[in-house]
């Protein structure tokens, strides 16, 4: 995956007929999340919204994780989309059956599903699939990445002055500090960036950058669901990824970066004065 000097490490082992079949296996899951998708909220209470948030999960999960475990025999799965830090060495599937779950259940229409093969905590290859526009996102480690088959490439932009980034939150009920550091690093961003998105999930912002239709994303966090994906898809599309103080970036990292390369050390330089 490229890094801050944009080095790229090949995967191993890792061809067009694995990504043809995790693509086949990611969209099936998006076929049964879009059937479940309703234009209007489910649910009032939070009990009732988590109640639904589940219930999405286990329904994807149900058929999405057999043809990945079948397609990458020896490889592990990690249980909790939400969990951070660093994963055992060898090979994981690390996957988010509704990544922005919460805004599928809201009616609203940015939610995907996401499967991601990491190795010795290392994304190697991604499918990221749109069920309401029915693109697909993919990229293999050292093979590029593209959208619907076509070659993506990160904005040429070297002037962060003239840049369209974003920022979120990775999980409800973050430590205070936290949320102090979103905060802080959007007024820091909005006076030094052109325009600041403040939304969630993660990938559905980091997709646009590796597109070119954003030129950042950074967030105070380590999830891992939410960053994988887009982290190889930016790489991948020339981008840069590190943390915000510009180090190189894996799933030990405790917070992450991914821009196009021309505004990156500006990035840094930004984000780094954000205690």
């Amino acid at each position: 995956m490229s890094t801050a000097n944009g080095t790229t490490t090949p995967g191993t082992g890792l061809d067009t007929a694995l990504l043809t079949r995790v693509t086949a296996a990611v969209r099936t899951a998006g076929d049964l999340l879009r059937e479940r998708h309703i234009p209007h909220p489910r649910g009032v209470a939070l009990d009732e919204i988590v109640a639904e948030i589940h219930a999405n999960d286990n329904a994807v999960l149900d058929v999405l994780k057999a043809p990945l475990m079948a397609a990458r025999p020896g490889a592990r799965w990690a249980e909790d989309e939400l969990e951070g830090g660093a994963l055992p060495p060898g090979e994981w599937w690390i996957v988010d059956p509704a990544e922005g779950n919460i805004n599928h259940v809201h009616g609203m229409s940015d939610w995907a599903v996401t499967a991601t093969l990491v190795r010795d905590n290392r994304p190697v290859l991604t499918v990221v699939h749109l069920p309401p526009t029915g693109d697909w996102y993919t990229a293999v480690a050292g093979q590029g990445a593209r959208l619907n088959g076509a070659p993506l490439r990160v904005s040429a932009k070297t002037d962060l002055g003239a840049a369209l980034v974003g920022t979120g939150q990775a999980r409800p009920g973050e430590d205070e500090r936290t949320f102090h550091r979103i905060g802080a690093s959007v007024t820091q961003l909005l006076v030094h960036g052109l325009v600041v998105r403040v939304s969630v999930p993660a990938t559905l912002q980091l997709i646009h950058v590796a597109a070119g239709r954003m030129d950042a994303f950074w967030q105070f966090s380590d999830v891992r669901s939410g960053l994988v994906a887009g982290a190889l898809l930016v790489a991948e599309a020339g981008g840069t990824v590190t943390d915000t103080r510009g180090n190189p970036w894996d799933l030990a990292s405790g917070d992450f970066l991914a821009t196009a390369a021309g505004i990156h050390t500006a990035a840094v330089s930004v984000l780094s004065s954000v205690a």
